[in-house]
């Protein structure tokens, strides 16, 4: 009886029609009739019984029972031994949809856009092991609006972490944990342009998600060129407008793949002492290097100078909508208060990451991705020196993407023969800043080898090597 009663106690909002001159049976009939003609309740749907209808109606449960007996009767609903009262299968007219051009319809067979890891390969397991401890271990305070910087146990490990795996000087009190990388970017747009900031630097290659949130923030975004040794920091005493602020990927451009040069990464730093001036390091895959220990954060040598800007996005999965932002003293307590006042980031998601990082599986995970992605890496510039001799990998043996050099003015017509060949990717063209100069003669492609299922990988690299020349 218990569990009858469990699963029969359904709520159920209704506009019952009690006015004078209405019968009750008559009035529940009608209300229950256009909620089922209309779509509100849709098919299959379990109705309370009428004893829990009744009650929480107020009225009669053999008024109840006798409306559903009614409805019964006409066919919009079922009723069963065991299984209760249902709304009736019935057909239901779809809804109209806008025409689609045929190719806008056609699904790609392979994903090789930037940006994402094989989301097959998230470590559910031990996720769910670490979540399970960290909700038993978790205060009941916990489950409360909360510190607007994040849960403190996740930015104690994350502050360990940082420290240990990437060499950022990390305190607890100055991390913002914040809803993926576009967040606390926009964060840092808010507190930059109350401070004053009108222009962001950012590098002519790029992500234009970014410059859409900077623009968002009401600041203009100027390009920075970017060669063989990363951002031309030089540029940023030219750059029109007076920058206040300069976003930079110094461990692994983005989408170039190559590092920013020691010169320069002095010279950047000279430039925000000098001036005031604020850098972003947006160190989105700082952890995925193959060819040799990767490059220590830019953060580490001025961290009163650097916001530093990290994200579970690569590394485990982009769903999680989990970033941190290191913040300079001067800027943390401006960047907590843009927050309003509350995080935006689930409670139980934080303390699962803190237990992850606290425990060590974040790390064998990072090596265990870091394995796979470094042997898709190495077979995917095998097959071209095979199968497209003409196409060369450029960059640094590093993260989850490659730009790949194609003959000259063959851009465009590789990636609509991608299309063909069932492939989603981007052409290096579609990253450059719209206000950059003139495009230098740099066809390419930017491939996400991080991104397709173990299962699918072959056969995306077989799609890729037909799709080049």
């Amino acid at each position: 009886m218990p569990n009858q009663r469990a699963t029969s106690a359904l709520d159920l909002h209704l506009q019952l029609d009690r006015s004078p001159g209405t019968g009750l049976r008559r009035g529940l009939t009608a209300a229950l009739r256009e909620d089922v003609r209309t779509g509100r309740l849709t098919p299959g749907t379990r109705l309370p019984s009428s004893r829990v209808l009744a009650a929480d109606l107020g009225i009669a449960r053999n008024t109840v029972a006798d409306a559903y007996a009614d409805l019964v009767a006409e066919g919009w609903l079922t009723a069963r031994q065991g299984s209760g009262t249902r709304v009736a299968e019935r057909p239901v007219a779809a809804p109209s949809r806008p025409e689609v051009p045929p190719r806008a319809r056609v699904r790609p067979t392979y994903d090789l856009t930037p940006g994402t890891p094989d989301l097959a390969s998230f470590p559910r397991a031990e996720w769910l092991r670490a979540a399970r401890r960290a909700l038993a271990r978790a205060p009941h305070e916990a489950l409360g609006y909360g510190d607007p910087r994040g849960r403190p146990e996740l930015r104690v490990a994350l502050a360990d972490y940082l420290a240990r795996a990437r060499g950022v000087r990390a305190d607890p009190e100055r991390i913002l944990v914040c809803a993926g990388f576009t967040h606390g970017l926009s964060l840092l747009g808010t507190v930059l342009r109350e401070r004053g900031v009108r222009t962001v630097a950012v590098d002519e290659y790029g992500l234009d998600v970014h410059w859409n949130v900077l623009t968002r923030a009401g600041l203009s975004t100027v390009p920075l060129p970017v060669d063989e040794h990363g951002t031309r920091t030089t540029g940023l005493t030219a750059a029109r407008g007076g920058p206040g602020a300069v976003l930079l990927t110094p461990a692994h451009q983005f989408p170039l793949g190559v590092p920013l040069h020691p010169d320069r990464r002095a010279e950047v730093l000279d430039w925000a002492r000098r001036t005031g001036g604020v850098v972003v390091e947006d160190d989105y895959d700082g952890e995925f290097r193959y060819d040799r220990q990767p490059v220590g954060a830019l953060q580490s040598l001025d961290p009163d100078r650097v916001v530093y800007a990290g994200t579970a996005s690569k590394a485990l999965a982009p769903g999680l909508r989990l970033a941190w932002l290191v913040l300079p003293p001067a800027l943390a307590g401006e960047a907590a208060e843009a927050t309003g006042g509350h995080s935006r980031c689930g409670v139980l998601d934080q303390l699962t990451l803190a237990e992850f990082l606290a425990s060590g599986a974040y790390d064998r995970h990072v090596r265990a991705s870091r394995l796979r992605h470094r042997r898709r890496r190495d077979q995917l510039i095998a097959a071209l020196a095979v199968r497209a001799p003409e196409v060369r990998p450029t960059g640094i043996a590093a993260g989850l993407h490659a730009v790949l050099r194609l003959p000259p003015g063959t851009e465009e017509t590789v990636v609509r023969e991608a299309v063909w060949q069932g492939l989603a990717l981007h052409g290096l063209s579609s990253h450059r800043h719209p206000q950059a100069g003139p495009a230098p003669a740099a066809d390419a492609l930017v491939v996400g080898y991080g991104t397709p299922p173990d299962h699918a990988w072959s056969g995306a690299l077989d799609a890729l090597c037909r799709a080049v020349p």
